[in-house]
């Protein structure tokens, strides 16, 4: 499914391959030969979405820019990068030649170099930069410049360095001083929201 959306309609080269239940939404832009398999999602929302030539983008795989306040998290994915199946791209940058495996995620402003590696199902936090040829174990948390590795048991350590990348301010725009864990998630779901309002004027520009 390709959706117009804020008044602007994907781009995708006519030797890409776009499977039936895939959906691209708004300011996508897709190169030659690149393949997006069943059940994924590229959604520019407020920012926008360049995807190289050669990219594998699996099943089931959500890329997402997004944008709020004056905080912007573009999408920029390199030629021949492969993302695994339920995979999650978030305003990040993928350089030429990496590789996300199955179930990884990738948050806002994170930037993965050539040749690295994250494999199944770890977490590279917002703001994090995983130099050329960096190898994120299984299931591990990669967090910050330079990178550190977590394991998931370390919930202190992980709690320290999510709250020095100041996660809210980077994704959603959000001032945390002075106010709750609730307070700050009431505002998420806010902010999103307000974003996600622009859907009610898409128009779906070709139905499988």
């Amino acid at each position: 499914m390709i959706i117009k959306h804020r008044g602007i309609e994907p781009t995708i080269d006519p030797s890409t391959y776009v499977a039936p239940t895939a959906a691209i939404i708004g300011d996508v832009k897709i190169g030659a030969h690149a393949k997006v398999m069943f059940g994924a999602v590229i959604n520019s929302e407020g920012s926008g979405v360049t995807i190289g030539e050669n990219v594998i983008i699996s099943e089931n795989a959500v890329i997402r820019a997004t944008a709020a306040g004056n905080k912007d998290h573009p999408i920029n994915i390199g030629d021949n990068v492969f993302i695994g199946p339920h995979c999650t791209i978030l305003g990040a940058t993928l350089k030429p030649c990496s590789y996300i495996a199955t179930g990884a995620t990738v948050l806002q402003g994170a930037i993965i170099c050539s040749g690295a590696v994250i494999t199944v199902g770890a977490l590279v936090h917002a703001c994090t930069f995983i130099p050329k040829d960096f190898f994120v174990p299984p299931n591990m948390i990669a967090i910050g410049e330079p990178v550190q590795l977590f394991s998931q048991d370390q919930k202190k350590e992980i709690g320290k360095a999510v709250m020095s990348v100041g996660f809210a301010n980077v994704a959603f725009n959000i001032e945390v001083s002075g106010k709750s864990r609730a307070e700050i998630y009431k505002e998420t779901t806010l902010v999103r929201s307000e974003e996600y309002e622009a859907h009610f004027s898409d128009k779906i520009i070709k139905e499988d």
